[in-house]
């Protein structure tokens, strides 16, 4: 929502600031210098990445527009859902966990937590753990190794789509002055029609330099920045999950090691400690 708000501001302020210096907004468009630019930037996109990437750069971008998906109830019912896999497994015992975590999306537990199902890396992570921890003799800390190695894979995995998209941003200004020198040796070409004419290919031309500069450091470097944004607060989710499993294999209580998963959350996000004590005594839907 922020990020309509904020494109919104960016141009009322532009196009505000233009007129109020008696410019006229008309003698912005200019149809080729868009062509240039835009056109260029989205094939080196397409040269730089596989399909994949042009994939989830399109998703991610449109994820901004709907914000981080991990919010205080996403972290609330991640919390429940640990509790409750804590406590049947001591309950049960850890064998009777595994039909759970081999089909968690008909697991009676799972299906009981929408938010964390629709978490794709936080179901995968979750149960690859568990499943390795059901298999026996790992011991904590060979466990917590191989989930860091696995949270800096899917770490660096998810940072391409901004990353990638912060290069097309910095190369806005570049392309602007493509465009620009293009316009100019057209300019060059028709300096014979008279001063009205050249000064006319001329304002074209800067609209190049100005359009560069403007969706470099005004639309998409922003954009690129919320997306990793939003990516380092959903990295929080598996950190809360890593640090409840890590303390449960180490032999803490349920309430206890559901308490590490809280304290890893980011404090924008983290329920308090009564909040988290009522919603573990609350019965799952």
């Amino acid at each position: 929502m922020f990020v309509i708000i904020g494109l919104i501001v960016v141009v009322v302020a532009l196009l505000g600031g233009f007129m109020m210096a008696g410019g006229n907004p008309l003698s912005l468009i200019v149809p080729a210098e868009y062509i240039v630019i835009i056109g260029s930037a989205v094939g080196s996109l397409l040269i730089a990445n596989p399909m994949s990437v042009i994939k989830n750069i399109i998703s991610g971008v449109l994820g901004t527009l709907k914000g981080a998906k991990v919010n205080k109830q996403s972290y609330i019912e991640l919390l429940q859902l640990l509790y409750e896999l804590f406590q049947f497994a001591k309950r049960d015992g850890l064998i009777a966990l595994e039909p759970h975590i081999e089909n968690p999306e008909s697991s009676s537990i799972f299906t009981k937590y929408p938010t964390f199902l629709a978490n794709h890396h936080g179901v995968v992570f979750l149960c690859d753990t568990l499943k390795v921890v059901l298999s026996g003799g790992v011991p904590a800390h060979d466990l917590e190794e191989l989930m860091e190695i696995d949270l800096e894979n899917i770490h660096a995995d998810e940072q391409i789509p901004p990353n990638s998209l912060q290069v097309m941003a910095d190369a806005f200004p570049g392309l602007g002055i493509v465009a620009a020198v293009l316009g100019i040796i057209v300019t060059m070409g028709s300096i014979s029609e008279g001063a009205e004419a050249v000064g006319h290919h001329v304002a074209g031309a800067l609209v190049g330099t100005f359009l560069g500069v403007l969706m470099s450091y005004g639309i998409v470097g922003p954009i690129a920045s919320i997306m990793n944004k939003n990516l380092e607060k959903e990295s929080k989710y598996l950190h809360c999950i890593k640090n409840a499993l890590l303390s449960f294999v180490k032999g803490a209580p349920a309430t206890v090691a559901v308490e590490y998963g809280r304290r890893s959350i980011d404090p924008e996000n983290r329920p308090s400690f009564s909040e988290t004590e009522e919603s573990l005594k609350r019965p799952s839907n």
